[in-house]
């Protein structure tokens, strides 16, 4: 039968020998308020009668051998170790080489303020087992039986890190029940204590961290700048608070009065509604508030008729006064295209009001006409003498020093192109016996040219047509109009002599060559076009205006001379 902690056969335990006494693994455990028997005059215990016990498996090594080859292996690891040989056995010198390893570790260079030598351990020779070390992970014993006593320490190499030990017998003091903020303590003091594993005996107040460093405690300093943070809180949400009331219920901001006396140039886009409208204005510094335009504008109950264009405004106007001038004519600053303006003249306007030199935006329309937005039908034309011709539309469009040619160009570009979609030219032509669109518009062109009112521009349109067509007995296919041949010369004169028309070799003029002319001679307007896709049906071939304000129309060759006659007889009173 094999005991736990000793081998069959073996000598009986010593009484001086220290892994038998308090806390060895043959006696019962020690107390910690017991004192080492290396401390002072050894203890002797009568000797107790054995009990037999369970057979157990022991990693220690195999006992049925009496403990020999456990034993020999634990010396020999041991011996290992510790990296030296068994000396004779010495009590004063193992206890004072105990009390040397009780220093504290400073956190700097190891354990005492440098690297320690190992301390060697002479073993007992009454004590076959007095070499053996704990298992591995198993807790170590109190080989010296005092509190403040520590195990040797390992090389560094082979250190292993002690699990923290639980806390058992905590006090919570005078101040129980109180949270560690406000009882001014804070969280290291409960890792400090937990630290202190031997410091049962010692008051809350000898209590330190570890290096021997007094613990930190809270102070006012740390409560103020909580309150400070907690302040800024509250603070940030009144504040947004406050802009949130503001933006919902609270009046928008506005300037009061009409404006600083510094003007300055707005551009209202084409379909601005009153909040695009407010951005711009504001972007420039007009108005304090898009909200402020916006309900301005609404209230108003002319404001949503405001237009695109350029408008001249002052700095810190009111949102009312801002509405009021926008809706002024005064206010407009923008370039209008009258009906029928000629591109050659448009081009002038341009640069005057951009203030460039003469010909600059003429010179653009000749080199970049293909980039600035032309539709397919209106390209790759031959003869033509201006391919914008006709797509310059009239309206008014925002031109102000500082803007590119090119850039006003592609504005009316866009706006005729934009209406002669919403008409349907591409969609008509066929149905009134022209080959496309392109015909159509030279046809409005010519209505627009030789009308004298939007009364009569059905009439002169129905006049195109029915010359226009093959076979007629009045005309032959001759137009005959005198505005293509004032076009092709520049220029805009009534009294023109057959003779000088009909020799003039152009395509231009209508009196020499059979059809349309190759191209668009004007810019239409709104009603020339729908006179133009709308033509009369009452048979008319003829016109002449005697008063240079209407027009006179008529269906025979002999009725319209008649006409003629008349208005001669009235220039030579």
């Amino acid at each position: 039968m094999t005991e736990y902690g000793r081998g069959q056969g073996s000598e009986p335990w010593h009484p001086e020998d220290p892994l038998y006494g308090d806390g060895g693994w043959g006696g019962q455990q020690a107390h910690a308020g017991q004192q080492s028997p290396y401390g002072g005059r050894p203890q002797h215990y009568p000797e107790q009668p054995q009990q037999p016990q369970q057979p157990q498996q022991s990693h220690y090594g195999d006992w049925s051998d009496g403990g020999q080859s456990a034993y020999g292996q634990a010396q020999q690891q041991y011996g290992q170790y510790g990296g030296h040989q068994e000396q004779p056995y010495d009590q004063q010198q193992y206890a004072a080489q105990a009390q040397h390893q009780q220093q504290p570790y400073d956190g700097d260079d190891g354990w005492g303020g440098g690297a320690q030598p190992h301390v060697q351990y002479p073993a007992d020779p009454s004590d076959p087992y007095g070499q053996q070390s704990a298992g591995y992970g198993a807790e170590r014993p109190d080989f010296y039986g005092t509190p403040e006593a520590y195990p040797p320490p390992e090389p560094p190499g082979r250190r292993r890190t002690e699990p923290e030990p639980q806390r058992q017998d905590w006090d919570p003091g005078p101040d129980e029940g109180e949270h560690a903020f406000f009882a001014g303590g804070n969280a290291d003091d409960r890792d400090d204590d937990a630290d202190d594993g031997d410091g049962a005996g010692r008051g809350r107040g000898e209590r330190r961290g570890r290096g021997g460093k007094p613990r930190k405690r809270r102070n006012g300093c740390a409560c103020l700048v909580v309150c400070l943070v907690l302040g800024g809180g509250v603070a940030g949400v009144g504040y947004f608070g406050y802009q949130f009331y503001q933006d919902r219920f609270g009046a928008a901001p506005d300037y009061a009065g009409d404006g600083n006396g510094e003007q300055v140039t707005v551009t209202i886009p084409k379909g601005a509604g009153g909040w695009t409208i407010g951005q711009e204005l504001k972007k420039k510094g007009v108005v304090k508030s898009v909200d402020a335009f916006v309900a301005a504008q609404q209230s108003n109950p002319r404001g949503k008729s405001i237009q695109d264009g350029v408008y001249t405004l002052q700095k810190e106007m009111s949102a009312e006064s801002a509405v009021e001038l926008l809706l002024s004519p005064e206010s407009r600053s923008n370039l209008i295209i009258a009906e029928g303006k000629r591109n050659a003249d448009i081009y002038q306007l341009i640069d005057k009001r951009l203030e460039v030199d003469k010909g600059t935006t003429a010179k653009v329309a000749e080199t970049k006409w293909k980039s600035l937005g032309l539709p397919d039908w209106a390209t790759n034309h031959e003869n033509v003498k201006d391919p914008l011709e006709g797509f310059l539309y009239p309206s008014s469009y925002s031109a102000a020093k500082g803007q590119k040619p090119e850039d006003v160009l592609k504005q009316m570009v866009a706006r005729a192109t934009e209406k002669y979609e919403e008409l349907g030219l591409e969609k008509k032509a066929e149905s009134l016996g022209l080959e496309g669109p392109w015909q159509l518009l030279t046809v409005a062109s010519l209505v627009q040219a030789e009308g004298t009112s939007h009364d009569d521009f059905r009439k002169m349109a129905e006049v195109v047509y029915n010359r226009l067509e093959p076979g007629n007995e009045q005309t032959n296919g001759m137009l005959e109009f005198d505005s293509t041949y004032n076009y092709i010369k520049n220029q805009s004169k009534l009294d023109l002599s057959l003779s000088e028309l009909r020799n003039y070799d152009n395509p231009y003029n209508t009196y020499y060559t059979k059809g349309l002319p190759p191209g668009p001679i004007s810019n239409p307007g709104e009603e020339a076009l729908k006179g133009a896709l709308d033509p009369t049906d009452g048979g008319w071939y003829y016109f002449i205006s005697l008063d240079g304000r209407t027009s006179e129309f008529t269906k025979t060759n002999e009725d319209h001379q008649k006409l003629v006659d008349k208005w001669n007889a009235s220039r030579n009173n």
